[in-house]
């Protein structure tokens, strides 16, 4: 765990190791669990303290940790973590403007640049083709944008209909803060049922089992909405740890890949 330590101070961090509680004042969980089934033997989060922000790994000791890659200049570090069942985790951990981060790789990737690559969704793996290397990591390059967790595609075909148009509307993902973008524009899509358990929402079967199941659930709070949508945007997005942005015209607003990593909570998923 020393070496774990001083890894993060070469970053300019710090991380706090500690035990898993069964209750824990978290600010932002990043592996919970990979199944209803199965409960992760570490949990990985961004906590604060009278310094500042710093990372904190709560484990029940059956693990192993490694720094699989280091960039100081950039503050960012390649975590690996392997459980006494083989079973491997990643999670690129750095500095994005103003706060500490912490990502699932959904990749079993060995540096830093392939990380970054894993968690791009296809539509950038498409549109950076003609990007020279040195700019395909930069929050703002001809192909796209870039916010946080959100990247967005400029999209000069898309002609909104003004009638659907929303005006400050909040982007998240999970239990996440917002991004709250000036205008949004959305088609398609599907329909999920949501709660307070359930906040990214699930389909109309698995919805069926669980009010099948437990009589309970009919107290918690659903609500319908939609899901994996084509979302545009237009205008300023804004964020409390980032830098203001501005989309000139309209353009598709897509989440990075973290949530295809198989130990991140199974309801994670882009919900509007």
């Amino acid at each position: 765990m020393e070496y774990i330590e001083k890894a993060f101070e070469s970053i300019g961090s710090r991380v706090k190791i500690g035990e898993i509680a069964q209750k824990s004042n978290r600010l932002r969980s990043i592996a919970n669990r990979a199944n209803s089934s199965r409960n992760a033997p570490f949990v990985v989060n961004i906590d604060r303290d009278g310094n500042g922000e710093y990372f904190k790994i709560d484990t029940n000791g059956a693990v192993e940790f490694h720094v699989l890659g280091l960039d100081k200049s950039n503050h960012h570090l390649l975590l690996f973590a392997r459980d006494n069942e083989n079973a491997k985790y990643r999670f690129l951990c750095g500095l994005d403007e103003k706060g500490w981060f912490a990502a699932a790789v959904p990749e079993a990737v060995s540096n830093i640049p392939a990380a970054m690559e894993a968690l791009k969704p296809p539509q950038i793996v498409n549109a950076q083709k003609h990007i020279r290397r040195k700019h395909k990591n930069k929050r703002k390059n001809s192909a796209f944008l870039r916010q946080g967790e959100w990247f967005f595609i400029p999209a000069p075909d898309v002609s909104a209909d003004l009638m659907l148009i929303i005006k400050n509307e909040p982007i998240r993902r999970g239990r996440g803060s917002a991004h709250m973008v000036e205008e949004i524009y959305r088609t398609g899509g599907e329909t999920v049922y949501v709660c307070s358990k359930y906040p990214n929402g699930i389909d109309a079967i698995k919805y069926q089992k669980i009010m099948k199941n437990n009589p309970k659930a009919r107290s918690w709070g659903w609500r319908l909405m939609r899901r994996n949508m084509n979302v545009y945007g237009r205008g300023k997005v804004s964020h409390r740890d980032h830098k203001t942005i501005v989309l000139k015209g309209w353009h598709a607003i897509v989440p990075n890949r973290e949530s295809d990593a198989w130990f991140i909570e199974e309801t994670l998923q882009f919900l509007d």
